[in-house]
């Protein structure tokens, strides 16, 4: 049985879902690649399911910049090449940044990084999985189905300040 409830965020509201053990989604409204009504399962409060609560608390935590990783089970499902991309955003430290091309060479031989792009573009849970820490071989900011303002948003907050860089500015 699949569970989802709505909660908002800085960056507008989102769809928390869990299999009752696991989330399973966490998607912004009206993204790209949004699941069908049917495939979201019941609604219910966030507080009706402990999975969803401590999603819900992580979540805000990270946006308050109190949370850099998140400690919950999340199993998203997908394809095995899904699965081995969403695996590898998962290896991306929080403040970093890799590009399609360097997930490529992670999940296998040969795999083209326009399948890994649309890999990470189909990501089922965003935010938990660090899909807006990929960009493009020439580090510029490409697709990202929360929009790219979001993603800018989220690299922005995830940004070393100039001290723990070791930077002067």
């Amino acid at each position: 049985m699949t569970y989802h409830a709505h909660t908002l965020t800085p960056l507008g509201e989102m769809i928390l879902a869990s299999n009752g053990h696991a989330l399973t989604g966490a998607w912004f409204t009206g993204q790209a690649h949004f699941p069908q009504q049917e495939d979201l399962g019941h609604r219910i409060e966030v507080s009706d399911c402990d999975v969803l609560t401590d999603a819900q608390a992580q979540l805000l935590e990270y946006f308050d910049g109190q949370r850099a990783v998140f400690e919950l089970p999340i199993a998203p499902e997908g394809t095995d090449f899904q699965l081995a991309v969403w695996a590898s955003l998962r290896e991306i430290p929080y403040g970093y940044t890799t590009t399609y091309g360097a997930i490529s060479k992670i999940v296998g031989p040969g795999a083209p990084a326009q399948a890994v792009g649309q890999a990470v573009g189909r990501n089922k849970v965003s935010i938990f999985i660090p899909c807006h820490r990929v960009v493009a071989a020439d580090g510029k900011l490409t697709g990202y189905a929360g929009g790219l303002e979001r993603k800018e948003f989220l690299l922005a907050l995830e940004e070393p300040s100039a001290e723990v860089e070791g930077r002067l500015f």
